[in-house]
This record gives C-alpha cells, sequence and structure tokens, in this order.
C-alpha cells in the first residue's frame, strides 16, 4: 500500500535523489510483525543511505552560562538592528541578524540578504533557503536545531558582493555571534563567506571540503546554495562535503 507523504519529506527525498541515492529505508517500530518480514526480503543497497531527521528533537534545558549568552546575543542583535556603521544600512529594509538556535552544535554562514531576507529580516528564506534546509534535513538536523547569519546584516544592492569595506563594518557582530554560539562546527556557505572568515582570497573550489578552524571551531567550506541551484553539478560535491560534517558531529573527531 503507498502511503503519501508529507510535502517536506516528498521534497527532500527529490533532493536526495538529486545526490545519487535511490531508495532510502524506513525502520518499523519495535513489535511490528512486518519488521521481521521486511528485514529478511530487502536487499541490502550498496551503499547505507545517510538517515533523515523529519522531525525536530524537543529543546534542551538552557543553564545559566547559555541564559547568559542568550542574553547577549539578544542585545547584539538590537544594537545590530539600529546600525548605520556603512552604506548598507541606506537601502535596507530589515536589519537580518541570524536566527536558529542560539546554543546550537551546527552554524552556517552565508554571505548576505537577498530580497526574500531583506523583507523578513530572516536569514535564507528565499529558494535557496528552501535548499539549506532539505540539506539541513539531510545531514539529521532541522533548522531549529541549527543557527543560520551571514557575514553582512543588511541586503547589498541587487544582491552584488558586499564590499570590503562593508563586510569589515559588520565583521564585529558576526565573530561575536560565532563566540556566544560557539557551535561545535561552522559552514561557510560560499566564497565571501570562507574567504571572510578564514582570511585569505582562494577560490571557493579549492577551499571547499576541507577543514579549517575559526575561533578555534572546526569549519568546513562549501558551496552556497544559490550555486548550486545555478549549477546542478555542485550538488553531489555540497553533499560530501555535508557529509564530512554529519561524520564529525557524530564521533566528534576529524
Amino acid at each position: 500500500m503507498s502511503i503519501p507523504l508529507r510535502p517536506a519529506l516528498a521534497d527532500l527525498l527529490v533532493y536526495l535523489g538529486e545526490m545519487g541515492y535511490g531508495d532510502l529505508y524506513r525502520d518499523l517500530p519495535k513489535g511490528d510483525p512486518a519488521r521481521a518480514s521486511a528485514r529478511r526480503s530487502a536487499p541490502a543497497p550498496a551503499e547505507a543511505p545517510a538517515p533523515v531527521a523529519v522531525e525536530t528533537a524537543a529543546a534542551a534545558p538552557v543553564d545559566e552560562g547559555a541564559a547568559a549568552r542568550i542574553a547577549e546575543l539578544n542585545a547584539l542583535a538590537g544594537v545590530a538592528g539600529a546600525c548605520t556603521r556603512c552604506r548598507l544600512a541606506e537601502g535596507r529594509t530589515k536589519v537580518v541578524f541570524g536566527s536558529g538556535n542560539p546554543t546550537a552544535e551546527l552554524m552556517f554562514v552565508g554571505e548576505g540578504p537577498g530580497a526574500d531576507e531583506d523583507r523578513q529580516g530572516l536569514p535564507f528564506v528565499g529558494a535557496a533557503g528552501e535548499l539549506l534546509t532539505k540539506i539541513i534535513q539531510a545531514i539529521e538536523k532541522s533548522r531549529e536545531e541549527v543557527y543560520i547569519a551571514n557575514v553582512v546584516k543588511c541586503r547589498p544592492p541587487g544582491n552584488r558582493d558586499p564590499q570590503p569595506d562593508e563586510v569589515a563594518a559588520c565583521r564585529g557582530y558576526l565573530d561575536r555571534q560565532i563566540a556566544l554560539i560557539h557551535p561545535r562546527v561552522l559552514v561557510a556557505l560560499g566564497r565571501v563567506a570562507a574567504q571572510t572568515l578564514l582570511g585569505n582570497d582562494a577560490p571557493i573550489g579549492r577551499m571547499r571540503g576541507q577543514w579549517y578552524h575559526v575561533q578555534g571551531i572546526p569549519t568546513m567550506v562549501t558551496y552556497h546554495p544559490a550555486a548550486l541551484l545555478r549549477n546542478q553539478a555542485l550538488k553531489r560535491p555540497t553533499w560530501e562535503d555535508m557529509q564530512q560534517v554529519r561524520d564529525f558531529l557524530r564521533s566528534g573527531s576529524l
């Protein structure tokens, strides 16, 4: 019998198919009479697919130290919301400070807000954001469990790259976000984020798929989701990069 899929799960399966995966297997509850039969009859896949998380984990209790960091993060967001330190403030609709779990073990850093983000005041809410959500789900996380920010907090005109002085004006906010959240892993999405965090001018193709350290935090560089929308061939290497992130979060070692 065919069971209808939730739209989010259906989209995720399509994405994983584009990554090169075929069948995904759902484990049946213990005691289900179909479980033993399914295990006997199901063929072993040539390569085990990545497990998929489709439900948000319950929030963990917050200790006093974490509560203080969250309060400081909120205060920093308030300061950024009134910032006029660079020309980007002149054309913005809303400041896009960041969103997600302030005690996350995984933090993503992108380039800057686009038109959708500028309207809503939230990072990665457009088409690239939808793809990022699928990537996060594919490594057994949900958006509610991670934290997402950008190098610059206001939209560059026409979605151009942020200029060096604009990056410099926002850099303090980003550095403090990273320090306060202090994730186990950082992921730099795209060339601008990677070059900003690592302090170099290397091309993204040379940096991606490798581990670095930012503020002592293991940092993976991969392609920006917007680049994947323009070039389907980048999806597979991005998935390979994110598998490394997933495996590190599981094992705690590089």
